[in-house]
C-alpha cells in the first residue's frame, strides 16, 4: 500500500510515495533523475528490493515536479527541498529506521551532497552522472568523494556521462547499457539486494 505524502519544503511542496513495510529494519529514500519520474525503471527494482528486505521506501517527487515543471531546479534548491523531505519522513514515518538515501542521475547528486544533513548510512547512487556527455573535464568526482558512508554507483557501460571510478567506501557494478539503465535489470536488482544487505 502506498501512502502520497505531501510535504512542505522552502521551495514548495514535495511528494514522497511512501511503502511502509511492517517490522522494517531500515529505510531507503530515493530521488529521480532531472528530466524523469519516480516511475523510472531502476528506481522501481530498488524499491522492490528494498522491500523484499524488509526495508521501508519513500520515492520522493522534487518540488519542479510536483509544480509540473519539466526544467529542474537549481542545485542548492533541490537539496535543501531534499533535506527537509528526509527531515520530515525522519521525525515521522521513518522515525528511528537507519537510512539509505539514493536517486538515480541528479537525484544521486543530491543524495550525495546532502548525505552528511541526511544522516544517511549509505548513498546508492543510480547512473551516477560523472560529467555532462562530452566533458570530462566538467567532472563532478568531489560531490561522490566528499561522501564519508558507503556508497554503491550501479552504472550502464557506455553511459555517455561517464564511470565513476570505485574508491575507498565506494562500490562501482558496471551493468549492460547506457544512462537509463534498462537492458540489464536482473544485474540491477542483485548489486542493489547485496549491497542492502551488507549496509542494513
Amino acid at each position: 500500500m502506498v501512502a502520497i505524502l505531501d510535504i512542505e519544503t522552502p521551495h514548495g511542496p514535495a511528494r514522497a510515495h511512501l511503502t511502509k513495510v511492517r517490522g522494517a529494519t531500515g529505510a531507503v529514500v530515493l530521488g529521480h533523475g532531472a528530466g524523469g519520474g519516480v516511475g523510472a525503471p531502476d528506481l522501481v527494482i530498488a524499491a522492490e528490493v528494498a522491500q523484499a528486505q524488509k526495508l521501508s521506501v519513500a520515492l520522493v517527487e522534487q518540488p519542479y515536479r510536483v509544480a509540473g515543471r519539466r526544467s529542474p531546479a537549481p542545485a542548492a534548491q533541490l537539496d535543501a527541498a531534499w533535506i527537509a523531505v528526509v527531515e520530515h519522513l525522519k521525525a515521522k514515518a521513518l522515525k528511528g529506521l537507519p537510512l539509505v538515501c539514493g536517486g538515480r542521475s541528479a537525484g544521486a547528486r543530491v543524495a550525495c551532497r546532502t548525505s552528511t544533513e541526511t544522516g544517511a548510512v549509505g548513498v546508492l547512487c543510480l547512473a551516477f552522472p560523472l560529467h555532462p556527455p562530452g566533458r570530462p573535464e566538467a567532472t563532478r568526482q568531489d560531490e561522490l568523494d566528499a561522501v564519508t558512508v558507503p556508497v554503491l554507483v550501479v552504472q550502464g557501460a557506455s553511459d555517455p556521462f561517464g564511470m565513476p571510478p570505485p574508491g575507498p567506501s565506494r562500490s562501482v557494478v558496471t551493468v549492460k547499457g547506457n544512462h537509463s539503465l534498462r537492458s540489464d535489470r536482473d544485474a540491477i536488482r542483485t548489486a542493489v539486494t547485496d549491497w542492502l544487505s551488507e549496509i542494513l
